[in-house]
């Protein structure tokens, strides 16, 4: 027998640590779990006169797949749903999801098609939220109890932001026992990290059940005796100074740290370039929190991408006004430059955010300021016909009669793209 093959037998054998009570409950959630299977049918007769309305076809990113009506309502209660409503995707022979991604969706329909769940356990946590999506309470259990057997210090965290976000009772139990029981080292993982950073209030909401949560250390946590804690944490310390092998687990709750600060310690401790792209990801996201915890663990401010655009950049483009706020009181320069020599007062144009040009010209931004080909913030918004932009960049001075490397003054590029607007509000003294 392979270490595999023994590790997949230990996985199906379960927990040895289980009560008969909880052996019992299981053993009823399966036989009801194969009732809710048997009596779940399809009546493919239906399938026969149903011609071309017959299939529909899902796109979800690049992945197209073709399904039949009647399986998927059938089977799923938000497909059923989807179909009775009537909508353009209702009445359409194409449904476009958003929610899941491609591979994740195509295993999804297998289940729907065969009620056989599928064995992948790299991909249970997100099956685990598409089978709740979809409505569908069989594999959504048979995720949960994928994702149970195979927590571990690197994977607990997103476990259990999932188990809270998704109703998974079982799963959000086993998750903060875990994290109870490995608290440490758990805290000083990427997972831990990232999941502050991209759902923070279901962190706060974890923290609480893992504080309320009584110690127990006769219990084991899941998939210890299979993998063990990580030996070496990605920071290589525990939050207590000492090395993982040395620290002392929590025994009471005056001895657990506060997780808030254990949390901005682990990203205080990753490196410059993971602390930068965190920073750039969240001010495209909008998200001010983010924005702000970061920033207080020291992630650069004027730390770029590979287009040379830093966060300013991509936070003017998208007009999140707070952000960019933010930003610059962090001391963000207000006239950086990418690889186009733009600078975010030209995102910020060109995508008529003109409370963002306001903002940064407020801020000392040069509102003449030329780019690769001579074009100032005007040029940009007069060639895209922003009105509201070009307005603002008059309004803090900008020059109508600048002209950009071609000899082309902002009132050439509006009448070359016929935005009458643009034409009046540039063409009057």
């Amino acid at each position: 027998m392979s270490p595999r093959d023994a590790e997949s037998q230990h996985e199906e054998a379960g927990p040895s640590w289980k009560t008969e009570e909880e052996t019992r409950k299981e053993s009823l959630t399966v036989g009801l779990i194969q009732e809710a299977e048997k009596a779940t049918a399809v009546d493919l007769g239906a399938l026969l006169d149903a011609g071309d309305d017959a299939v529909v076809t899902l796109l979800a990113g690049d992945t197209r797949l073709v399904a039949h009506r009647a399986v998927l309502a059938a089977r799923s209660p938000v497909f059923a749903d989807m179909f009775r409503r009537v909508t353009l995707e209702a009445s359409s022979s194409q449904l476009v999801i958003s929610d899941t991604e491609g591979p994740v969706l195509r295993q999804v329909l297998a289940y729907l098609y065969t009620l056989q769940v599928p064995q992948l356990p790299s991909m249970a946590p997100k099956l685990l939220v598409a089978a709740d999506v979809y409505g569908l309470s069989v594999l959504k259990a048979h995720c949960e109890q994928q994702v149970v057997a195979q927590l571990s210090v690197e994977t607990a965290a997103a476990a259990g932001v999932i188990a809270i976000r998704h109703s998974a009772n079982r799963l959000k139990q086993a998750a903060v026992a875990f994290i109870k029981a490995h608290l440490l080292h758990v805290m000083a993982t990427q997972g831990w990290a990232e999941a502050v950073v991209n759902d923070p209030q279901t962190v706060v909401e974890l923290a609480r059940l893992i504080a309320e949560t009584p110690t127990d250390t006769s219990t084991p946590g899941a998939g210890e005796s299979r993998t063990g804690p990580s030996p070496q944490p990605h920071s290589g310390h525990s939050d207590d100074g000492r090395s993982p092998a040395t620290a002392a687990p929590p025994t009471s709750p005056q001895a657990t740290p506060q997780p808030d600060d254990a949390a901005v310690s682990r990203l205080r401790d990753l490196s410059g370039e993971e602390k930068a792209k965190l920073l750039i990801a969240a001010a495209k996201e909008g998200s001010v929190r983010k924005v702000r915890t970061l920033l207080i663990v020291g992630a650069d401010v004027e730390a770029k991408d590979e287009n040379q655009q830093n966060s300013l950049h991509w936070a003017a483009a998208r007009g999140y006004v707070e952000v960019v706020r933010r930003l610059l009181e962090d001391g963000a320069d207000v006239n950086a430059r990418d690889r186009w020599q733009n600078t975010p007062l030209h995102q910020a144009a060109w995508n008529d955010n003109a409370a963002v040009v306001r903002l940064l010209a407020a801020s000392s931004a040069d509102c003449n300021a030329r780019d690769h080909t001579g074009n100032t913030p005007l040029h940009d918004a007069a060639r895209r016909g922003q009105a509201d932009a070009a307005t603002a960049l008059l309004e803090a001075g900008a020059d109508r009669e600048v002209r950009n490397y071609d000899g082309d003054t902002p009132l050439d590029l509006a009448e070359r793209n016929n935005h009458q607007c643009l034409i009046d509000i540039l063409g009057s003294s």
